[in-house]
């Protein structure tokens, strides 16, 4: 063994060797754990919001309590997308819309499906979120849109209507409507399972 080698093997050897030695490994051991915390505080708080680039698993979608889900199309110039709503089909459903709601719980759009033609308006009372609205006819063509914004609980919030009769409006958060190909001439297909 090379002497200054020996040297520090013979200070390490006393009792003031063996407390610097702790208090080296202590050293060590704090900072390894601040490298780890420091590490972990870089990540989102809510991990799985972050969808895995390089992975085909999307984040489970919670749904709105009190709504059916359904899939719809979009029919656009690159060819059909298909998306998954909340279905509002009951006079109670379609009443209370959004509602109290900060998100759609992970679906993709609103679906307000009437049984016959009609010109009900939409309004936003006590809806938090703004949203944008565009309508369709039976056929499931455009009919038109609006962007509509928040209200309070309170009487007096204005009026959302449609330029002419519809059977279909689809909501989704203010200026989400050209994510989802929706635009003049673009026409909707909805029914069937969202899985």
């Amino acid at each position: 063994m090379p002497a200054p080698a020996r040297r520090f093997v013979r200070r390490l050897d006393t009792e003031a060797g063996v407390r610097h030695l702790r208090w080296v490994i202590g050293l060590l051991v704090v900072l390894a754990f601040g490298v780890f915390i420091g590490r972990g505080g870089s990540r989102p708080r809510d991990p799985h919001l972050v969808q895995n680039r390089t992975s085909s698993t999307v984040p489970a979608v919670r749904g709105i309590p009190g709504f059916g889900a359904v899939s719809f199309t979009v029919a656009t110039a690159s060819g059909p997308r298909r998306f998954c709503a909340a279905l509002a089909d009951t006079a109670v459903t379609r009443a209370r819309g959004l509602m109290g709601r900060g998100d759609l719980g992970g679906l993709d759009a609103m679906v307000f499906r009437f049984d016959a033609d009609t010109t009900t308006s939409f309004y936003m009372r006590n809806t938090p979120l703004p949203l944008s609205i565009a309508w369709f006819d039976a056929g499931g063509g455009f009919v038109s849109s609006a962007d509509m914004e928040p209200c309070a609980d309170r009487p007096g919030c204005p009026d959302y209507a449609a330029a002419r009769p519809y059977r279909l409006a689809i909501e989704v958060p203010k200026g989400g409507l050209e994510a989802l190909g929706i635009r003049p001439g673009s026409s909707v297909a909805v029914g069937g399972s969202c899985r």
